[in-house]
Formats: C-alpha cells, sequence, structure tokens
C-alpha cells in the first residue's frame, strides 16, 4: 500500500535499458473502477505531449523508484483517447470535500491510499472536525472532482489507523466504531465553551443523533471560512454575501435551506 504522495515525483527506471526516462507528475484517477489507470510522467524533453505508464505495466513501486520493463510501456495519451478523457476528468481526492448522498458533510480528504500491486484505490486519510480518521473506498459512490460521495452511514464505518485499509481484520480485533466515532465527534457540555456549543441550542432537540452529530461536523469545518462568491436562498435572494467569514447563524441557515444551498455554500469557502 502506498499513499498517493509516497509515488509522485518517484524516478522511473527501464530495467532492460537501465536508464531513467522521467519522474512520476501524476496519477490519474478512474473514478468508475475506483483506481489509478496511469502515471504521467515528467520528461524536460516532452513539452508537446503528455506521456504516460499505463499501471498495469508498472512492475514495482519501491521506496526510491517506479520500474518497468522497458522504454516500450510508455503512450501518448493524446494517442488514446480513453486515457485522455480520464486526464482532462482531473480527479485528485486530495483537499477534496467528502459528503453523503443525502447532502452532509463529513470532512476533507487529506491523502489517500493505492493497492501498488493493482493501482486499486484502498481508501482516504479524512479531517473530520480536526480529527484524522480512515474511510474505505468502498463507501465510495461517485469520485468527483470537487466532491467525494460516499454512503449514508459511511460515518459509522470510520478507522482509527490507515493500517486498516491494507489490513481489515485488524480492526476487527480493535476497538469498535462506535468508540471510534465518540473520538471524532464534538463532546457535549452543557456550558457553552466555544462557538459550536450554540448549534446545539439551533438544531430540534427530537433530531436524530447522527444527523446532529453531522450538522456540528459541518459547522465545524465550514466556521470562519471566507465566502468566495454571494450564496442565494432557493428564492433567488443572497442569503450570504460574498467575503462573509462564517458564524454558526450563517451555516445553520445554510443547513436549513437544504443540500442544494448548503452544498453551494460548501464548494464556495476559503480559509
Amino acid at each position: 500500500m502506498k499513499k498517493s504522495v509516497e509515488i509522485v515525483g518517484l524516478p522511473i527506471i527501464s530495467i532492460i535499458d537501465g536508464i531513467e526516462i522521467g519522474k512520476v507528475k501524476s496519477l490519474v484517477i478512474n473514478p468508475e473502477k475506483g483506481s489509478v489507470d496511469f502515471l504521467t510522467i515528467e520528461h524536460e524533453d516532452w513539452q508537446v505531449s503528455v506521456k504516460a505508464i499505463p499501471f498495469k505495466r508498472v512492475i514495482g513501486i519501491g521506496e526510491y523508484a517506479v520500474t518497468i520493463e522497458s522504454e516500450g510501456s510508455v503512450i501518448d495519451l493524446n494517442e488514446i483517447p480513453i486515457a485522455n478523457s480520464l486526464v482532462n476528468k482531473k480527479i485528485k481526492i486530495t483537499n477534496t470535500k467528502v459528503m453523503t448522498r443525502k447532502g452532509q458533510l463529513l470532512g476533507e480528504v487529506l491523502e489517500y491510499y493505492v493497492d501498488d500491486e493493482t493501482g486499486n484505490l484502498l481508501g482516504t486519510l479524512l479531517n473530520v472536525s480536526g480529527s484524522e480518521v480512515a474511510l474505505a473506498s468502498d463507501s465510495v459512490l461517485t469520485y468527483g472532482k470537487d466532491i467525494i460521495i460516499v454512503e449514508e452511514d459511511a460515518s459509522s464505518k470510520f478507522l482509527d489507523s490507515v493500517e486498516y485499509l491494507e489490513n481489515p481484520i485488524l480492526e476487527t480485533q480493535n476497538e469498535p466504531n462506535e468508540e471510534i466515532i465518540e473520538k471524532v465527534l464534538p463532546a457535549s457540555s452543557t456550558e457553552v465553551q466555544s462557538p459550536f456549543d450554540e448549534i446545539n441550542a439551533s438544531i430540534d432537540q427530537h433530531e436524530e443523533a447522527e444527523a446532529k452529530a453531522l450538522r456540528l461536523k459541518q459547522v465545524d469545518l465550514l466556521y470562519g471560512k471566507v465566502v468566495t462568491k454571494d450564496i442565494l436562498d432557493n428564492e433567488g435572494n443572497v442569503l450570504i454575501p460574498a467575503g462573509t467569514h462564517l458564524s454558526v447563524d450563517d451555516i445553520i441557515k445554510a443547513q436549513d435551506l437544504g443540500p442544494n444551498v448548503f452544498v453551494e455554500l460548501s464548494m464556495n469557502v476559503e480559509q
């Protein structure tokens, strides 16, 4: 198992020729298969076209280099429409927001992990309310350019170590998922200690516990960020003007207007 940052930048070595043919420039994701299908190559002499190596032609990915059989494994992406189409989709995964199919924002991807034998995506490392958790790829429904959509119960499948992505049996021998979730979610308190506690008074007390926890995560993730464009309500009126530093009340207003407004808000903020 390799994380993406461990692959990008590695020299690419031809075994037969005994030469370095370039360095790994990027990983080309196939969102339908959930895999890395190509490694693009950075080479100072290849400026006009994009060269790449199909992952199935990679012999090995080591600590110091990616090895291939020969320079004949290199292809020109412009000559292969399917490969070129994948590059143009620009699926990057890292720094992409993660949302359930019903529009609940869970967190943001810090890193993703690849099976270095098959190229399959094993899972991701997420930032959820300031804590790091892992999520296996079998919970992912869609790898999008801006948003990754996951199953509704994905939060119940958080793992406390990326090691479990490669060895899921280890996780079953460790602490239950419920305990991992307890560590990630903000602790409840009867005293107002931070702006995030204000959300408790704004969410109906009879709301399901899971939905309430997810709304808390959304507030934690967006609080204090700057809105980059006017956010409109369902009637077309300006709900949150561009340049606003998001408060708890701002985020709750967007949540209450439904997934369309909230997704628009989450996609148009910066630190």
